[in-house]
């Protein structure tokens, strides 16, 4: 299941998360392009529509629609500047969102090659409990996942038992 280059284990514990919170029947507007999550996500029964690549920091319109009822966005906050200005534009009534946690023995991610791929944010949870509830949120459900490399050293250690994602179940106030 979902075998290959993916991050199998991150997508089949997003799948499970959502499948708790999220019903077949609703329609779900994912921030991002197509890619291989979402596309697991329609294979599994769900309404999805993608965006466009739209700059999300200026973009917002998107959202502005009573059209969907769940937004996700998984990994998509790290990479805008301010994610609080979508967030509070979502009409939708709720939301599914994971962000990568600021790990200490770790710089933030940037690419070498690609400069539209880097994180502005990695946050603490606290931090994006708190850009959430700012923004009108109730968090339902929380967890937070590791994500272990096949490398060796200190910081793959390291990874395999410090948690790296967070993923929250959140509902429109």
């Amino acid at each position: 299941m979902y075998e290959g280059k993916f991050p199998t284990k991150r997508y089949k514990h997003t799948l499970s998360f959502l499948k708790e919170v999220i019903s077949k029947d609703e329609k779900i507007l994912d921030l991002g392009v197509p890619n291989p999550f979402s596309e697991i996500l329609t294979q599994e029964g769900f309404d999805v529509k993608n965006t466009k690549g739209e700059d999300l920091d200026l973009a917002t319109n998107i959202v502005k629609t009573e059209e969907f009822d769940v937004v996700t966005a998984f990994e998509i906050f790290e990479h805008l500047v301010s994610p609080f200005n979508i967030l509070k534009e979502i009409k939708a009534k709720k939301l599914v969102a994971s962000v990568p946690l600021k790990l200490w023995f770790a710089s933030a991610y940037r690419s070498k090659t690609d400069e539209w791929d880097r994180h502005y944010h990695e946050f603490e949870d606290w931090q994006f409990d708190w850009l959430l509830e700012k923004a009108g949120w109730r968090i339902i459900k929380r967890e937070k996942f590791t994500n272990p490399v096949k490398k060796i050293g200190i910081r793959p250690i390291l990874r395999r038992i410090t948690p790296r994602y967070y993923l929250v179940y959140a509902e429109k106030l």
